[in-house]
């Protein structure tokens, strides 16, 4: 298989572009860029009449991608466009990285696309370092739980940021609480399933 290097990126066309450009304009820890791939020409044809046409562009590019990128902002979730992309990257086996632009450094219930939520994902918050430090390790890691048949939402520790020189953060508390684990990740427990282990215990 030919190695794949470029990443794809999916997101709100309309209202989350300037991120998009922002990525684009970060440098690397090696002075390059991040080498995306750019649909968003895509988005400029787009109506129902060529819909067919649109997933069959969009696959050809996906699927010569090393990850899949997207950009989760107020409106994510609900854009068919962004669902077709992620439709694609989980039927070519994608390792899908989810950014949170709200700075979240665990998965957003309320804002992540709900066809990610019962599929293998790591979830960050929107900042240049841990973006190249996950570029670069998940992918791996992705493919080594698939092959355990994992398909649980992931993040990072706090001591991973400390370690990458980012401060620590109490983003994601108001949603769920990180559970230790044996590697650079921790598997998210949403709220919901930690509470009838909370009531057992009083």
């Amino acid at each position: 298989m030919t190695y794949r290097n470029k990443f794809y990126v999916s997101f709100d066309n309309d209202s989350d572009v300037h991120y998009y450009w922002l990525i684009r304009a970060w440098q690397q820890g090696d002075g390059t860029k991040f080498d995306f791939y750019d649909a968003h020409d895509l988005n400029k044809t787009y109506n129902s009449s060529f819909q067919d046409a649109l997933k069959q562009q969009l696959r050809a590019r996906i699927q010569n991608t090393r990850a899949f990128v997207v950009l989760i902002g107020e409106r994510t979730r609900y854009l068919q466009f962004v669902h077709w992309e992620i439709e694609d990257a989980l039927a070519l086996d994608l390792p899908i990285i989810c950014v949170n632009l709200n700075g979240l450094r665990h998965r957003d219930i309320i804002r992540c696309p709900a066809i990610i939520n019962d599929n293998l994902s790591v979830h960050i918050g929107f900042n240049a370092v841990i973006l190249e430090h996950t570029l670069k390790t998940w992918p791996e890691r992705h493919h080594s739980l698939k092959q355990q048949g994992d398909s649980s939402p992931y993040f990072y520790k706090p001591a991973d940021y400390v370690r990458l020189g980012l401060e620590t953060s109490d983003h994601g508390s108001r949603f769920e609480s990180p559970a230790d684990s044996e590697d650079g990740f921790s598997k998210k427990i949403p709220l919901w399933e930690r509470l009838p282990l909370l009531r057992r215990t009083k």
